[in-house]
């Protein structure tokens, strides 16, 4: 019994080599150093989109890339941002809202937590179809998301779970940031709404090809969760809220709406409206 004590503690105040792999005073997957992420940081999925965010900035200063994760940190009008490029899916979010914790709030010598949080920010800008009448073309903030992707169960701090038979056990709920969604709301400009979080971009999301999928969007879309209907779906919104809240720092994800659901329709001008959430998250929101 000692010695099972003695190593939970072990692993609770020590990190093993294999718990935060770290390669050259740099964390493994998104290859950044302490000191080269800023204290804000915009996510996108699309590595591509990085720079189509970064080219709005007085000077870029740090630019790393490694496997999808492409990071520019610099300066926005005197204020220190960084963009990274997360990929698809909560299985890249995990990553990379881990990794950056890591970097402020991990002693890289000791592979102690330090004593003092550093509180970041996380905006993402990203694309997503609407399930309800959400015009093509038009932002959304998501409010709230629901988690489908089975993330959230693996962390057993989170203890936030939906019961309910349009959605699977592992169903998880989680809210924006309070003072950023306040501050955003004071927009005209942007709809709020629940966002819906899953594993995949077909089945996962109602559709079906050769597979039939087993997601009920119908139902789904018109049944109120928490007082929320849901508007939008996409793929890491929930998995971003969930993990920030967790480790201490704030999030909002803002949605360019590209296609809606209900209507059968797509956007015919995408990367003019993502460049426009783009512009908007810069001049009004930061």
């Amino acid at each position: 019994m000692f010695w099972s004590y003695l190593a939970t503690l072990i692993k609770v105040y020590y990190m093993s080599f294999s718990e935060l792999i770290i390669n050259n005073n740099r964390v493994y997957h998104l290859d950044l150093a302490p000191g080269e992420c800023a204290e804000t940081i915009i996510t996108v999925g699309d590595p591509e989109r990085v720079a189509q965010v970064s080219r709005h900035f007085d000077v870029v200063d740090v630019k790393r890339s490694h496997r999808e994760f492409v990071t520019h940190t610099g300066l926005f009008r005197g204020r220190r941002l960084s963009v990274i490029s997360t990929g698809i899916g909560t299985d890249n979010i995990d990553i990379v809202l881990n990794e950056v914790d890591a970097l402020f709030n991990v002693d890289f010598v000791s592979k102690q937590s330090k004593e003092t949080l550093t509180k970041l920010t996380f905006i993402r800008i990203g694309t997503s179809g609407a399930i309800a009448d959400v015009p093509v073309d038009s932002f959304l903030v998501s409010a709230a998301a629901i988690g489908l992707d089975g993330l959230m169960p693996f962390y057993s701090d989170h203890q936030d779970f939906i019961t309910h038979e349009l959605f699977p056990s592992s169903a998880y709920f989680t809210k924006a940031d309070e003072a950023l969604l306040k501050k955003t709301l004071a927009f005209p400009e942007v709809k709020s709404g629940l966002t819906l979080t899953t594993a995949g971009f077909y089945a996962p999301q109602g559709r079906s090809i050769r597979l039939k999928s087993s997601l009920d969007l119908d139902n789904i879309s018109i049944t109120r969760f928490r007082g929320y209907l849901p508007t939008n779906i996409e793929m890491e919104t929930a998995g971003i809220y969930a993990l920030a809240s967790l480790l201490g720092h704030a999030a909002i994800s803002f949605n360019a709406i590209l296609a809606n659901r209900k209507q059968g329709t797509f956007s015919v001008m995408p990367s003019e409206t993502v460049d426009a959430l783009i512009r908007f998250v810069l001049n009004k929101i930061l």
